[in-house]
């Protein structure tokens, strides 16, 4: 006869298969009924733990917010100039998402959801990127070590490159990226990005 799951156990694996059928199929294409059958047990032990699917998939999403990964290390150990250390943050952040692609699947999904939790996922996902790259960039225009360009739009162009070649890789598993390590494919892009932005540091 199954061991029964303690409350927490059972807490636990009602999220974890819940997250897999989100990152799936969105918040939209998932029903209580399908995530009690894929746990094999009724609706009504879903309901209580989680009032609601959508109660459900708020705390999914905000279990996810909290793993989010650490930029400390990334940030204090190598060359403290820009590029280097926004190359060591995004290499921090690809390496998070490809040991569980499951987080980035659920953020390809929010960006098509309607629910305010969704988008505030997906917002919060590079928030840490967004911040860093312009203020980097106010400073640098300061110091003279760039051009004149706008520090928004440089970071949502650097985050659609990323945001687009982890897509590919790591989802699609495209044949055109398979030649290239995560490093490697951090380290060119965020090359290119700094070509991009006419970046010259001070020496």
């Amino acid at each position: 006869m199954p061991r029964r799951l303690k409350a927490n156990e059972r807490r636990a694996s009602i999220l974890a298969v819940a997250k897999v059928l989100f990152a799936d199929k969105g918040y939209n294409g998932v029903a209580v009924d399908e995530i009690a059958r894929r746990l094999g047990v009724s609706p009504a032990v879903l309901y209580q733990h989680f009032p609601s699917k959508e109660a459900l998939y708020d705390e999914v999403l905000s279990y996810a917010c909290a793993e989010r990964e650490s930029y400390i290390d990334a940030a204090l150990k190598g060359p403290d100039d820009f590029g280097s250390v926004l190359e060591r943050m995004a290499l921090v952040f690809a390496e998070k998402l490809a040991s569980d692609s499951d987080y980035l699947r659920m953020e390809m999904q929010a960006a098509l959801e309607d629910a305010p939790a969704a988008q505030q996922f997906f917002e919060n996902r590079w928030k840490s990127f967004a911040d860093f790259i312009e203020y980097s960039i106010k400073e640098l225009a300061q110091q003279g070590q760039l051009g004149h360009i706008n520090p928004r739009i440089a970071s949502l162009m650097y985050q659609g490159m990323l945001r687009e070649a982890l897509y590919s890789k790591l989802i699609l598993k495209s044949e055109r990226f398979k030649q290239f390590s995560l490093p490697d494919l951090i380290k060119l892009m965020t090359s290119l990005f700094l070509n991009a932005i006419d970046f010259h540091p001070q020496t």
